[in-house]
């Protein structure tokens, strides 16, 4: 197997700000719970908009797809409630279990970064909020996701319940291993950090499939980083650079 590495972006401002603001969050709202979901009021249909034009198409985000689906989902359903108020700020927000629901420009850079079409099949790995997956169902045909926290997984199965996205296929499990009986996969989107490619995810991928991750050392910087394959080798983009919080369970070696 061979890997070509290029690197196109270095560390934006605003993944800065991002770094600060995550470790606030996850260290100083813990153990909360995900909110029921209220109604999707004229002023949040319009912080929405402002996020998509401000946050998301101003910093170079083209794919029409990607503004539509995060203009469209109520992202201040998929946070805690006491955080409802922050959900379309330009910053994470912890939702419990030491996990975040990523920057809305996170979101839309890694989804347009698969080149998704409507008739694929993607895999995500941790579901967490729920948001994420909610964005990849509008793009796409099939939608798998998998979260190793049992207390998000409930949640994150609820909220997407609730706003309309129960078609999206989702597991309690280690998403190291993947989906395999759902594979192969178009796509595969790893939602938390880790220090290599778990090989079960590149071994689901089709050919000419994709894969973004943050890949780095799980407990300080990572390079958001694009896979795609082709036959037997990969080749390997850096996109930018980011911090997300660590995958858990086999990619940890617990």
């Amino acid at each position: 197997m061979k890997l070509v590495f290029t690197q196109t972006t270095t560390i934006k401002k605003s993944i800065l700000k991002l770094i600060s603001l995550v470790i606030i969050f996850i260290f100083i709202v813990p153990g909360i719970s995900m909110v029921e979901c209220g109604e999707d009021t004229d002023e949040y249909q319009g912080l929405r908009k402002k996020m998509v034009a401000k946050q998301i198409k101003d910093r170079g985000i083209v794919d029409q797809k990607v503004l539509e689906a995060m203009g469209k989902i109520p992202r201040h359903m998929f946070v805690p409630e006491s955080l409802r108020s922050q959900a379309y700020q330009d910053y994470p927000l912890a939702i419990g279990e030491g996990q975040t629901i990523s920057q809305p420009y996170i979101v839309a850079l890694m989804t347009e970064s698969l080149g998704l079409s409507d008739n694929h099949h993607v895999l995500e790995i941790g579901t967490g909020s729920g948001y994420q997956a909610a964005v990849l169902a509008e793009m796409v045909n099939e939608v798998y996701s998998i979260e190793i926290k049992d207390k998000l997984y409930h949640q994150s199965k609820n909220a997407l319940k609730k706003t309309g996205y129960d078609d999206v296929k989702t597991r309690h499990g280690d998403g190291y291993f993947g989906w395999e009986e759902a594979a192969p996969f178009d796509a595969i989107m790893i939602t938390a950090s880790v220090d290599h490619i778990p090989p079960p995810l590149l071994a689901q991928l089709k050919d000419g499939g994709k894969l973004i991750l943050p890949l780095g050392n799980p407990f300080s910087y990572q390079h958001l980083t694009l896979v795609t394959k082709q036959g037997e080798d990969y080749s390997v983009r850096q996109i930018v650079g980011v911090l997300f919080v660590p995958m858990t369970g086999e990619a940890l070696g617990k």
